[in-house]
């Protein structure tokens, strides 16, 4: 999938893009940019981690909050973000069991950081990087462009791997994610995007957001959230959000809450299709997303205990955001009947997501 066409960076009263010097992480000048479109809708990210820290959006009535969670400066980010808030995941988004696998009957071996399986890139992920970045506006759209060089057996994985991710927030109040990859070694690649939702502004936990996945199937897992392999369909059991249901319905039969990997219904392979649609009653605030990814992780901060606090000085327990994260299947390298995630010199790995935001 190609990019959008982009233009250099110009003056547009209706959109504006601006950035400000953020900190330095070893040595390397961190950046905090401010998207902001014509109807008021703000995105902030930064070059450090690719970590989008606010997005603002209005309630049914027009009022503007934040609606995902973050930390308020760069500090806090580099101490505090072991949940990854905001951040792109890779070079394999979620999970490898036993930290590692076989690619043209090479054994690779990753750090065990989710012992003994490998989770979310590593120590020092895609998460926890200085991108490269550059600023771009269009006509009815204003973004970043971030780029990263991810050396060969860094983290364990093989191949020298160019990334490009661009955050595009356009008119629409859409917040779009396009990703591109290249390797100069065969290698495996799985990227996603770990923003935290609350369509509640943090005013309540998202146990009341109402939930659709555009799924008929999911990937049941173990008690460390390897999957078992098997596909399984979703009628039946808790993971059915065929039809809309509130998250905190079913979650009290769940032990550690939600935290599965579904099938989105694909028409084909690559299409741009919507996986799930999220509402927050009483704010009004609607987010719908689309993805080429034929995965959707569907994550509710169980884990989240309370010990950290972010921006607003809100405490993050419990149930206090919800992820939605495009995907390839987790341990799909060692698992020969789910989608490949092998990336081989020459071609170009593509992935668009996009998160929308409207009120009803």
């Amino acid at each position: 999938m190609a990019l959008l066409p982009l233009f250099p960076a110009q003056s547009n009263p209706r959109l504006t893009i601006h950035s400000k010097l953020w900190g330095k992480t070893d040595g390397k000048d961190v950046w905090l940019y401010t998207l902001t479109n014509s109807k008021g809708m703000i995105v902030e990210l930064t070059n450090y981690g690719g970590i989008v820290c606010r997005i603002v959006a209005p309630d049914r009535h027009g009022k503007f909050e934040n609606i995902v969670l973050g930390f308020d400066n760069l500090a806090q980010y580099e101490k505090q973000n072991s949940p990854y808030m905001g951040a792109i995941i890779g070079r394999y988004a979620n999970r490898l069991s036993k930290a590692g696998f076989v690619l043209n009957n090479i054994q690779y071996h990753l750090v065990p950081n989710d012992n003994p399986n490998h989770s979310h890139g590593g120590t020092i992920g895609f998460n926890k990087v200085i991108w490269d970045a550059s600023e771009i506006t269009e006509t009815d759209s204003v973004g970043v462009v971030l780029q990263y060089l991810s050396k060969d057996m860094e983290e364990g994985y093989p191949g020298n791997l160019n990334v490009k991710v661009t955050y595009v927030l356009n008119n629409d109040n859409e917040l779009k994610i396009y990703y591109e990859a290249q390797t100069d070694k065969p290698t495996i690649l799985n990227l996603t995007h770990h923003s935290y939702f609350n369509l509640a502004a943090t005013k309540e936990n998202i146990v009341n957001h109402e939930l659709t996945i555009f799924a008929d199937s999911y990937t049941p897992t173990d008690k460390l959230w390897i999957p078992t392999g098997i596909i399984a369909p979703v009628a039946g059991t808790d993971f059915d959000f065929t039809q809309s249901h509130k998250i905190g319905e079913r979650i009290h039969n769940l032990a550690h809450g939600y935290n599965m990997n579904f099938v989105v219904r694909k028409k084909c392979n690559n299409e741009l299709s919507k996986a799930a649609e999220v509402f927050d009653s009483k704010s009004g605030r609607r987010m719908e997303v689309y993805t080429t990814e034929p995965g959707l992780q569907l994550y509710t901060g169980d884990y989240l205990d309370g010990s950290i606090t972010g921006s607003g000085n809100i405490v993050f327990g419990k149930n206090m955001g919800l992820c939605l994260e495009a995907q390839h299947f987790p341990d799909s390298p060692n698992k020969p009947d789910f989608p490949s995630t092998e990336l081989k010199p020459g071609e170009t790995y593509t992935q668009l997501t996009i998160y929308k935001l409207s009120t009803k």
